[in-house]
């Protein structure tokens, strides 16, 4: 039977091509698909035959991107917390509210809170979807929360008092009282732990991502299932740009280069990586929509670019340099190529450990990122034959196809 299905997602472009990659494979399965999302995204969620419903204006999404303490290690949180979680929480609700039917299903991202009250309150079968390991709190292994190390080999009870002070004292006290004022308006009673287990839908857990990358813990929610990685960044044009392709085979593979979509500041970042590049004697694109950051001069051989489609790109290049964000990962295993992260807050240092015990790649804190560790880095990556063995033994392993097909099938199960 086709359902309307809506697709609620907050946060950057990382957070929500996912989405929209899940949302094309299920309007191709036949049925009613809207994303749920930032007016940002309206454009590319329309030109695939995608319904849109704004959640959120572009001024807002600026707002946070542009928030000198978006990437700090510690503030970072209470900012997306105050200008995209709680803002969005009646919106979304109320978009739930006066879009369903008997046919509706929603599958929502992390932060979208909404969802789960429309869930108790209205019905709304719901799953979550869960793009990093990080939202999975976990005394068996829960991973890098910034400086600490809550993974395997270290103490439960250890683990067990640092979640709980997470909780208790850093997010329940942000999120919950005004959470709680808006299920008592509803008639619903309040809640707690929202990070901890009431993020997470009680009828489906989707972890986009695969087992080798994170594995299931034994207190995890009984209903979580692990699809792999859902590959989406195409922009839908049947070539690259000219200026990317004279680039492309106007020498040896660069390096690619981007501290994320939704990064604004990262001068430091741009300026060290370019040195390190020089003094290594290497090509690089730089990609971002914030040129502001880049440094003025550019020395031959390395070049700026806006929007990229990494998964046309990042093949032809001999490594990435970036942030550590969950998208760029995935791509960047599917092409079989080497990892440096410069790491800096949220699941950021996490996934930057996890590419280093995969052994397909280095991390570096963005605090302790400088042009001589930079350099080595790249000279480490570029020329070592076991991080290229490996790289190439994990990149067969990613199956965008069937990771849609897994998530589709269990979306729909959801009716």
């Amino acid at each position: 039977m086709p359902l309307r299905i809506l697709l609620p997602a907050i946060g950057s472009s990382g957070d929500v091509h996912p989405t929209i990659g899940i949302g094309i494979a299920l309007k191709a399965r036949g049925h009613d698909v809207i994303v749920v999302t930032n007016e940002i995204f309206s454009g590319q969620i329309r030109a695939r035959g995608l319904g849109f419903i704004a959640l959120g204006s572009r001024a807002e999404a600026e707002a946070v991107m542009s928030d000198p303490g978006l990437w700090h290690p510690r503030k970072g949180f209470g900012i997306i917390f105050k200008k995209a979680v709680l803002p969005n929480i009646r919106p979304l609700y109320d978009i739930i509210a006066a879009n369903r039917d008997p046919s509706t299903v929603v599958a929502a991202t992390t932060l979208c809170l909404g969802a789960r009250v429309a869930q108790e309150k209205l019905g709304v079968p719901t799953a979550t979807l869960h793009l990093q390991p990080l939202s999975f709190q976990s005394e068996f292994e829960f991973g890098r929360l910034g400086p600490f190390d809550l993974g395997r080999g270290k103490p439960r009870l250890l683990k067990r008092a640092m979640l709980w002070i997470g909780n208790a004292v850093f997010i329940d006290p942000v999120l919950a009282p005004p959470l709680n004022a808006f299920r008592a308006e509803l008639g619903l009673g309040p809640v707690r732990g929202i990070f901890g287990s009431y993020v997470h839908s009680p009828r489906l857990v989707l972890g986009l991502f695969p087992e080798w990358f994170a594995a299931p813990q034994p207190d995890w929610p009984p209903n979580t299932h692990l699809t792999g990685f859902i590959l989406h960044d195409d922009d839908g044009r049947a070539a690259l740009p000219a200026d990317v392709e004279e680039f492309l085979q106007a020498g040896p593979k660069p390096i690619l280069v981007t501290p994320g979509s939704a990064a604004m500041d990262r001068v430091r970042f741009f300026r060290t990586t370019v040195d390190a590049c020089r003094a290594s004697g290497v090509r690089a694109m730089l990609v971002t929509n914030f040129p502001g950051q880049l440094p003025r001069d550019l020395p031959e051989g390395i070049r700026a670019f806006s929007y990229l489609p990494f998964s046309r790109v990042l093949p032809r290049c001999a490594a990435v340099a970036y942030h550590g964000g969950i998208g760029t990962l995935a791509q960047a295993v599917n092409a079989g190529i080497p990892h440096l992260v410069v790491s800096n807050s949220y699941d950021q240092p996490d996934n930057g450990q996890r590419v280093t015990r995969l052994g397909v790649g280095l991390s570096i804190n963005q605090g302790r990122y400088r042009t001589s560790g930079a350099t080595r880095a790249l000279g480490e990556l570029l020329g070592s034959e076991s991080i290229a063995r490996r790289c190439r033994e994990l990149a067969p392993r990613v199956d965008p196809r069937e990771s849609l097909e897994r998530a589709c099938s269990l979306i729909e199960r959801l009716a």
